[in-house]
């Protein structure tokens, strides 16, 4: 009896992976599908975009479309859960116009049984976004920032933490100015223990400046206590040297400019944060933002597992019942929510308003919860 048991149910299993396998590759397809399609509708709105912003200072076709390719990766991330929401929709609503839902359902099989393969799957993305999609956007966007930059001002502004303390440079038609120093403020307004070496266009060095501190206002910097010794051939700079109370500096770069470079957790691998972080803090800088940032990745996972449960509540019925068209809607529309309340939750995290774990895995774990409990009342009628 017992061996007779056994050669029952080992079919019925094989079955179950063979059905999990099929949904799987059939959800993949779908996710493949509507990414191609959106990729290709991002790239002809970027490279619009980049044609309105570089054409008019010479930016050829061909630099162009490098701006637009070097841009889509961060789209394509920014966009994921969109992706994850259009794809459980498509695969839902196929199979539910083939009449397999209703086989599956016939055979014994759960909602939430059948959903057990495209949750996988979900997660496997997310997987593959935060580890390896976020490193390959953060490449992307700072060589994206770079190529900009160059371009509209013909000089490249650059700002880079170390142990060492912050290396800022600026750059213009009068050649290239190095900054180091020590530490800041938090917003990056004052730089402290600082030090400028100013190079020409041809490249050698013409002055160097250290001062107690430098205030970045309406586009110089105020040195307070400086010493600036002048680094031309065939003088002797200590002779030269000069001590000024205050001196100004003009500055290409603005405090926005600054704060971009800097404070774009996105620009950072998620391999190199929490190294990252730390060089922050030891510099002055507030890092809360890229600790609810790395939080956030890490739970991006879970949020687009989310995002799955949500449109299958919607779409997994079907098509006689009516109102396919409606239950769509309702599933992007909720799905659009749930993706404002975790950028707001994440805003309030950043802001110190709430905690950073709160901020990061509360709205991932509220989007399963709330799919689960549609789920549950559609299969309990």
């Amino acid at each position: 009896m017992g061996c007779c048991t056994s050669h029952i149910l080992a079919p019925r299993k094989g079955g179950h992976m063979i059905l999990h396998l099929y949904i799987a590759r059939r959800f993949a397809l779908s996710l493949g599908i509507i990414t191609v399609l959106l990729l290709a509708f991002i790239l002809l709105l970027d490279m619009i975009d980049q044609t309105r912003k570089f054409s008019d200072i010479g930016v050829s076709f061909g630099q162009r479309l490098g701006l637009t390719l070097l841009n889509a990766p961060a789209t394509l991330n920014q966009i994921l859960p969109l992706i994850m929401i259009l794809g459980t929709v498509a695969l839902f609503v196929a199979l539910a116009r083939s009449s397999e839902l209703v086989v599956m359902r016939a055979a014994g099989r759960s909602a939430l049984r059948g959903l057990a393969a495209p949750i996988l799957v979900a997660f496997l993305v997310g997987i593959f976004a935060t580890t390896t999609l976020g490193p390959i956007v953060a490449a992307t966007s700072k060589r994206y920032s770079s190529l900009a930059e160059t371009y509209r001002s013909g000089g490249v502004s650059a700002l880079l933490i170390s142990k060492n303390g912050l290396w800022l440079r600026q750059g213009g038609v009068q050649g290239q100015t190095v900054i180091r120093a020590a530490r800041s403020n938090a917003d990056a307004s004052v730089l402290y223990d600082v030090t400028f070496v100013a190079y020409s266009p041809q490249g050698g060095p013409i002055r160097r400046i250290d001062a107690a501190s430098a205030t970045l206002k309406d586009g110089a910097w105020l040195l307070r206590d400086a010493k600036a010794w002048p680094l031309t051939a065939g003088l002797n700079p200590e002779a030269s040297a000069a001590i000024h109370d205050f001196l100004s500096i003009p500055s290409t770069l603005t405090l926005n400019r600054i704060r971009e470079s800097l404070g774009t957790p996105a620009g950072v691998s998620i391999w190199d944060m929490t190294q990252f972080i730390g060089q922050l803090e030891q510099a002055g800088f507030s890092a809360r933002r890229h600790h609810v940032w790395l939080q956030s990745q890490l739970a991006r996972p879970v949020f687009l597992m989310g995002m799955v449960l949500v449109a299958a509540a919607f779409t997994m019925r079907h098509t006689r019942i009516g109102g396919t068209g409606t239950a769509v809607l309702a599933a992007v529309l909720l799905g659009f929510g749930l993706y404002f309340i975790r950028s707001f939750a994440q805003i309030l995290g950043e802001n110190g308003q709430i905690p950073v774990m709160l901020a990061a895995w509360a709205p991932p774990v509220a989007s399963i919860l709330l799919a689960l409990g549609l789920l549950l009342r559609v299969e309990d009628g």
